[in-house]
């Protein structure tokens, strides 16, 4: 059930990993919303907090059905409410596979930060070695994704 496509690391705004420098979130976003997936049911620890940048260029993706999704959640006192979907993924990289998940901040309650229709924002484990411009395989369900 699964679909693969080739995808390159893509730099990223920093936000989610509080990389880029934004003072409203110095851990980045990701470490904010922890708490509050979860509180709802969803284990977000055993991954980095950040987001990788894959774009898939020059395909684009679907969405048919996401795992999680999760509505109005108010992660920050200083943000709007936003509603967020995950989808199950593999990153293949280096003979090695590294479980993950799509993470989709719906565009119609996101204030900024918008990802270009070629680039999935994928949490997963640290990945030693892997770095801007390198080359990987991601696997999605394709009952949940459908790429294009």
């Amino acid at each position: 059930m699964n679909i693969q496509v080739k995808g390159t690391i893509a730099p990223g705004y920093g936000v989610a990993s509080g990389k880029g420098g934004d003072s409203r979130f110095p851990q980045g976003t990701i470490a904010m919303q922890i708490p509050f997936f979860q509180e709802l049911g969803l284990d977000l620890s055993p991954y980095f907090s950040g987001t990788l940048n894959i774009s898939i260029h020059p395909h684009r993706y679907r969405v048919k059905n996401f795992k999680y999704t999760f509505r109005n959640v108010k992660w920050s006192s200083t943000e709007p409410a936003e509603d967020f979907s995950f989808s199950d993924c593999r990153i293949l990289f280096t003979n090695s596979s590294f479980e993950g998940l799509i993470y989709y901040p719906h565009p119609e309650t996101k204030p900024e930060h918008f990802q270009a229709a070629d680039i999935l924002e994928v949490i997963a484990p640290k990945i030693n070695g892997l770095k801007y411009g390198d080359m990987v395989i991601l696997e999605c369900d394709r009952t949940q994704i459908n790429i294009v």
